[in-house]
């Protein structure tokens, strides 16, 4: 019986000694649980991450923003596909009418800033567009709102028409809202350049907004380069 009792004892040691990591590791269990409950910031941190896969999405199948100012926001659309594009820019805010208003796009579109150049208490919103191939050439898309009561379209002055300001252009142009001004950048192409790499300073052009006689323009002012 003493045999008996000794390998009982061994066998209960046995079990015992069995049983302790088994309940250390659901003890840690339960601490690993504590970071699991804190699923629910997991999932929210999901969610931004679904949110940021939908922007690169919008980004590489198409163009989508909204921008607001002065009451007045600009909901801006292209579908970025091919060489051409249509980009239509629907406004809410307006007093009279809140209409889509549309344009043809030799390009993608890049960008859009809502500015309030002229400073008479009505926005305007500007669309960045890219032309297709190695010169990657810019234009500007752009709308007024007249009184906040409606939208005219804004014609912009045509570089290829002051031969000092267009002197090497070959494209790659930036276009950006500084203080009162439409601002373009582009680098100057010097002999021997490539299309796709102009080496020579860059050249900027401002534009002011101005009434003209047929509705909104953007006049050029004087280049300067650095």
């Amino acid at each position: 019986m003493k045999l008996n009792e000794i390998k009982l004892t061994v066998v209960m040691a046995a079990v015992i000694a069995a049983m302790v990591p088994v309940q250390a590791a659901d003890k840690d269990g339960e601490k690993g649980k504590k970071p699991a409950k804190s699923g629910k910031s997991g999932k929210k941190a999901g969610k931004g991450s679904a949110a940021q896969k939908v922007e690169e999405k919008a980004s590489g199948g198409g163009f989508r923003k909204e921008l607001s100012m002065q009451g007045v926001t600009f909901r801006i659309e292209s579908a970025n596909r091919g060489s051409e594009n249509r980009v239509t820019v629907t406004p809410t805010g307006l007093a009279k009418d809140n209409a889509v208003v549309s344009a043809e796009a030799d390009g993608t579109v890049v960008g859009a800033e809502v500015a309030d150049l002229d400073a008479d208490g009505s926005p305007e919103v500007y669309v960045y567009t890219r032309s297709a191939g190695s010169g990657s050439y810019g234009a500007v898309l752009a709308w007024a709102a007249n009184r906040k009561q409606t939208l005219s379209a804004v014609t912009m002055a045509d570089l290829m028409a002051d031969k000092v300001a267009a002197a090497g252009y070959g494209g790659h142009d930036e276009f950006a809202v500084v203080e009162s001004s439409l601002v373009r950048r582009f680098k100057v192409m010097r002999p021997g350049d490539a299309n796709a790499s102009p080496t020579g300073k860059v050249r900027q052009i401002p534009y002011r907004l101005e009434a003209g006689e047929a509705g909104w323009v953007l006049r050029a002012g004087k280049p300067e380069e650095f």
